[in-house]
């Protein structure tokens, strides 16, 4: 009776481990893949300016890589080796192979990018510094849930493997939550880096320890693990509609991230928040009982899929309202995508090929905004258009309209033309154009736009009516807040660039305004009497006006001023014939548009002699110029647009400094709607021992419109008698030491940033 009660339990207590080994293993691989993402995307941001468009081109590459991991070049094709012992050597003999990479860092091989051609030299450099082991990490999920099939064949847990692919997403999610709530704030990237190296390693060990497992496990079996009943191909139709699937939901991660980052910065917490609800969506679509019911997912998608697009076109006001929203649509819209997939999954024997058409799927997506949609459109339209085209995800319904719907379609259409019909007779009202104001005009679309979601809403089972709704309903919400009738558009890795024409009778006519994203970075009246005078945040009464002219005045027979960021070229206007102008500049198109004397003559006629501009990341070119040579820089580079924080450290302040002659001065340009950036540049300068002092202006509403603009600047000295004549003028002022911590190469916390500018706007 004893032995016969205690006999199953050392069959029982193997298996139970294994299958803990398992999840484990899963868990810890999925941790390293999802945690190196934001990592290695923070340490080559710096030698691309900060742009939003490198994380979306680095999640293109890890795409890519994942596909590299689950593709028949690997983990399908492991599957084909009957053996698993011999499927664990090849996977551990590659983990190792792969640590010859680390520890992690990025590679320098490929020398600074070209800003010219940086998609390319970007994912080189990934490619090389960290390809290899994401890329055989990243198959650990899909292989080990194979093995597992095998191994529990004929039994509950292992006819449904899929179960594991949501622990695996699980330990994904924990870890992206992780990396911007602790790792990043307490750990500085040198420590991160060899973190994670230590990480890998301990996984290696982990899988070695699981091929131990196996083989004891072959060991306990009369025979080999039986290979699992084939199921019938699947079919490329149902192949074309997995991908496309997959397609969506990475499509509009990229789209939502990049949305919510340009006016703010890319930052480790921006990329990672769309990315976990994307790997939650997974791990609830995937569960054995899933906590959104599909039903619900279909009503709460269509309600906040059709919000979004009626105000995708917005980009300020209530930050966190429209950060809010767009991350909730985006969550259920792709819930509804890897619902349908998980509904459309295939026999277990089909488990590798499944995630291959999913990674290939999300390949696709990312591709697709990363790289297809900076050439085929001039603004950034893969966003809003891609979810308006996940419309047709939602299940088709072929019976015949009610009359409820025929209606809804009907006021639907008249209410979502209205505003811009009615803008475009407005334009030539002048009337009513002086009392309504823009932002009234937009408020008023807004609350007209959200009846047409409503009508768009109540037929959310008509897919393709549903669908086109959503596309009037995009077309006239982005028909709105135009603000000016756009003459140009172009677009580059680094942002969109428009110029506009606008008529301010007191600058004597047109002027030509230069936008790059949603923030003005010049603007030129054409007038000959007052196209040569510097406006905006360059205005001669500005700060950093003022300090053109402070530093003229002490250099009569010439100054030498360097500025970083070049805009419509504002700053050329101050140069006599006596002064050396070089313009620091990562963005080709800037530079060529500023340079274009069909909008902007500062640099070609007003500026008086010929003015340098050098092409690439301020941090890097800079560095290249000779020590003590500067008796200004002006660093503006912060105004919006994804502040690029690696210009605001301890050691990029620092190294301008060195530039300077002893009694030459730095001035930063710190305007920001919606980050504080003041205090941090202030304990730099505090760290360093340099004088510094502070200015906040005030436009005068009573001066035209595009004549000057509130600014707010830090002066940085290396010595005391480069902030002599800033101390004589009482509009500078020294702050108050401050208790902010400074950010360094090795920290930056924009989080921090962001809620204390946050509690400025409340208080």
């Amino acid at each position: 009776m004893t032995d016969a009660a205690l006999s199953p339990a050392p069959a029982r207590r193997p298996r139970s481990q294994t299958r803990v080994l398992f999840a484990a293993a899963i868990f810890t691989s999925a941790a390293l893949v999802f945690t190196v993402q934001p990592m290695v995307t923070k340490l080559v941001l710096p030698m691309l300016g900060g742009s939003p468009s490198v994380w979306n081109t680095s999640m293109v590459f890890f795409q890519a890589a994942l596909l590299v991991g689950y593709a028949y070049a690997y983990a399908h094709a492991l599957q084909r080796i009957g053996s698993l012992k011999v499927q664990a050597g090849v996977h551990l003999a590659l983990l190792l192979v792969a640590a010859l990479f680390l520890p992690l860092r990025i590679s320098g091989l490929l020398g600074d990018p070209d800003p010219n051609a940086p998609i390319a030299w970007l994912l080189a450099t990934l490619a090389l510094s960290v390809g290899a082991p994401f890329a055989v990490l990243s198959a650990t999920a899909p292989l080990m849930q194979a093995w597992f099939a095998r191994l529990r064949a004929g039994h509950a847990d292992g006819a449904n493997p899929y179960v594991l692919y949501a622990a695996s997403n699980l330990g994904s999610f924990l870890a992206l939550l992780a990396y911007p709530i602790l790792i990043e704030p307490l750990t500085a990237l040198s420590g991160q880096r060899w973190g994670w190296s230590g990480g890998y390693g301990l996984f290696v060990v982990m899988v070695a320890v699981l091929g131990a497992a196996i083989w004891r496990r072959r060991e306990i079996a009369a025979s080999a693990p039986a290979g699992l009943a084939a199921s019938p191909p699947i079919p490329w139709r149902e192949k074309g509609v997995l991908v496309l699937l997959a397609a969506a939901p990475s499509s509009l991660m990229l789209g939502v991230t990049a949305h919510l980052s340009v006016d703010v910065a890319s930052a480790p917490f921006l990329w990672v928040a769309p990315l976990a609800l994307y790997l939650l969506t997974f791990v609830i679509a995937f569960s054995a009982r899933p906590i959104v019911p599909f039903e619900t997912t279909l009503v709460l998608s269509a309600a906040l899929g059709a919000a979004v697009v009626s105000m995708a076109a917005i980009k300020t006001g209530e930050w966190v309202v429209l950060f809010g929203m767009h991350l909730l649509a985006f969550f259920f819209i792709a819930l509804l995508c890897h619902q349908r997939l998980a509904q459309r999954r295939p026999a277990p024997d089909r488990l590798t090929e499944f995630f291959l058409l999913l990674s290939l799927g999300g390949v696709v997506g990312g591709a697709f905004n990363a790289l297809l949609a900076p050439v085929l459109f001039n603004t950034v339209w893969e966003y809003p258009l891609v979810l308006v085209l996940v419309g047709l995800a939602r299940p088709w319904d072929k019976g015949p309209l009610s009359r409820i719907e025929i209606a809804a379609i009907a006021l639907g259409a008249v209410i979502i033309l209205t505003p811009p019909i009615a803008l475009e007779i407005i334009r030539y009202q002048p009337d009513i154009r002086a009392v309504l104001s823009n932002q009234a005009l937009i408020h008023i679309s807004q609350l007209v736009f959200g009846l047409g979601a409503i009508c768009a809403f109540l037929v959310r089972d008509r897919a393709p009516v549903f669908t086109l709704m959503l596309a009037m309903l995009t077309a006239s919400a982005h028909h709105i807040p135009r603000g000016y009738e756009w003459n140009l558009s172009e677009r580059s890795f680094f942002g969109v660039m428009r110029v506009a024409t606008t008529y301010d009778a007191r600058l004597g006519g047109d002027v030509h305004v230069l936008m790059h994203g949603t923030t003005l970075h010049g603007a030129q009246p054409t007038s000959p009497v007052s196209r040569c005078s510097p406006t905006l945040y360059y205005a001669t009464g500005t700060p950093l006006g003022q300090a053109a002219l402070k530093i003229q005045e002490r250099r009569p027979n010439g100054a030498n001023i360097g500025v970083v960021g070049q805009g419509s070229g504002a700053m050329a206007a101050y140069k006599r014939a006596e002064d050396r102008l070089t313009f620091f500049e990562i963005d080709p198109m800037m530079d060529r548009l500023s340079r274009d004397p069909r909008w902007f003559t500062f640099i070609s006629d007003c500026a008086d002699g010929p003015v340098r501009t050098v092409l690439g990341d301020a941090r890097l070119t800079l560095n290249k110029e000779s020590a003590g040579s500067y008796d200004l820089l002006v660093i503006d580079a912060f105004s919006s647009d994804a502040v690029p924080t690696h210009l605001l450290t301890t050691e990029a302040i620092a190294g301008y400094l060195r530039l300077l002659r002893p009694d030459g001065a730095v001035v930063l340009h710190l305007s920001n709607r919606n980050l504080e950036i003041t205090l941090p540049a202030s304990a730099a300068a505090q760290t360093l021992n340099a004088p510094s002092l502070h200015q906040v202006f005030i436009e005068d509403p009573a001066q035209p419109d595009m004549s000057e603009a509130s600014t707010e600047a830090l002066v940085i000295a290396p010595t005391e008698a480069g902030l002599a004549a800033f101390r004589a003028d009482p509009r500078w002022r020294t702050l108050a030491p401050t208790e902010v911590r400074p950010w360094t190469d090795d920290y930056v916390n924009l989080f921090g940033s962001l809620v204390r500018q946050m509690r400025y706007a409340a208080g």
